[in-house]
C-alpha cells in the first residue's frame, strides 16, 4: 500500500495542472492508498484557504475519498462524522478533533462557540465544556 501526500490529493480534485493532476490520478489509480489524518487535515485547509472551496463542497470530497474503493482513510469514520458537522457549520479541525476524542469523559476547550456548537451535538462524540 502506498501512501500519499496532500499536494497528491489536491492535483487530483483540483486539477489545476495537467500534467501533475495526470501524475496523481495515475498513482491513486495504480494501488491500495492510505491517507493519513495529518493529510485529510491539511487537504481541507488547501482547499478552504488556498481554493476557496465552500464547506459543502469541502464535506462532499472528504466524505468520497474516504469510501472509494483502493482508499485507506486513517480514522475514517472520525473523517466522515467530521464531514458531516462541518454541513452543520462546524470548523472541519474542530469537528475532527472532537471525533477523535470519542471515549474520552469530554472535550475541554477555551472556544465558547464550539462548545455551544457541540451543545446541540448529538454523536457518540464526548460533550464540549468550555474552560
Amino acid at each position: 500500500m502506498r501512501a500519499v501526500d496532500t499536494n497528491v490529493l489536491v492535483r487530483a480534485l483540483v486539477q489545476d495542472d495537467p500534467t501533475q493532476a495526470r501524475r496523481a490520478q495515475a498513482c491513486l489509480n495504480a494501488q491500495r492508498v492510505y491517507v493519513p489524518v495529518t493529510v485529510i487535515l491539511e487537504l481541507e485547509w488547501v482547499l478552504r484557504s488556498r481554493y476557496g472551496y465552500s464547506q459543502k463542497a469541502i464535506a462532499d470530497a472528504m466524505e468520497k475519498l474516504a469510501i472509494l474503493e483502493n482508499t485507506v482513510v486513517g480514522e475514517q469514520a472520525a473523517v466522515v462524522a467530521a464531514a458531516g458537522k462541518m454541513r452543520q457549520g462546524w470548523d472541519f479541525a474542530d469537528a475532527l478533533h472532537h471525533a477523535l476524542a470519542a471515549g474520552c469523559d469530554d472535550f475541554a476547550t477555551f472556544d465558547a462557540n464550539l462548545a455551544r456548537r457541540a451543545g446541540r451535538d448529538d454523536s457518540t462524540a464526548p460533550p464540549v465544556i468550555a474552560i
